[in-house]
């Protein structure tokens, strides 16, 4: 079973930035964020329902990605992205051990629907906490918010004062749980270096 590393923060903080340069340095899959493909096909005008309907999306995009790696243990040199409607292939030439060596990285998970949830409706669906009880995570990858905020379609809050109380309400929530995490700040080459070595020290301690 591979290592599992979460990458998790406010808006525009580069979390899928983050996680594909990741996947494309260890030759390794990621998982996208089922939110972004739900709300473009869906709109925008969401519910508290819809939030229940995105993580159910947001784990089968888990579920898949490693059930991926079960089924092609011998797997090399591919930078793969799952996401909910395409499966994108880049190949690449630096030969690495199997891929079931290899961390799967995530672009979200049951926290940031927690967040999520309890920032717009003020509550959460019992079933995301139950998710978040079971399942495990080796490394979480915390994304400050000191990138510009960049606007698109779908982002809501560009005001700092929102973006800062939604970052210490992830940062509470880093402190308050038993797995290992690091806050990722600076540019986007910096961000890559810290995580990069957050990420070979998981890979050389014990499992």
């Amino acid at each position: 079973m591979p290592r599992k590393i979460v990458v998790l923060g406010p808006e525009s903080t580069g979390k899928s930035t983050l996680c594909e340069m990741l996947a494309a340095h260890y030759q390794t899959i990621w998982v996208k964020e089922y939110a972004r493909e739900y709300l473009l096909k869906n709109g925008t005008a969401y519910s508290f329902e819809n939030l229940l309907d995105i993580a159910n999306g947001q784990i089968a995009l888990e579920d898949a990605a490693l059930q991926s790696i079960s089924n092609n243990p011998g797997i090399q040199n591919i930078n793969t992205a799952i996401s909910p409607f395409t499966i994108h292939h880049s190949p690449l030439t630096i030969q690495h051990p199997p891929l079931t060596t290899h961390p799967l990285f995530l672009d979200t998970n049951m926290y940031v629907m927690k967040v999520w949830c309890e920032f717009v409706f003020d509550k959460c669906h019992h079933w995301i906490l139950n998710q978040i009880v079971e399942r495990k995570y080796d490394l979480y990858l915390l994304c400050n918010i000191d990138l510009p905020w960049v606007k698109d379609e779908l982002r809501e809050y560009p005001d700092l004062i929102t973006r800062e109380k939604l970052y210490h309400h992830y940062k509470d929530i880093m402190i308050n749980q038993p797995v290992p995490w690091i806050d990722i700040s600076g540019s986007y080459d910096e961000r890559l270096q810290k995580a990069i070595q957050a990420v070979d020290a998981l890979q050389q301690s014990n499992p």
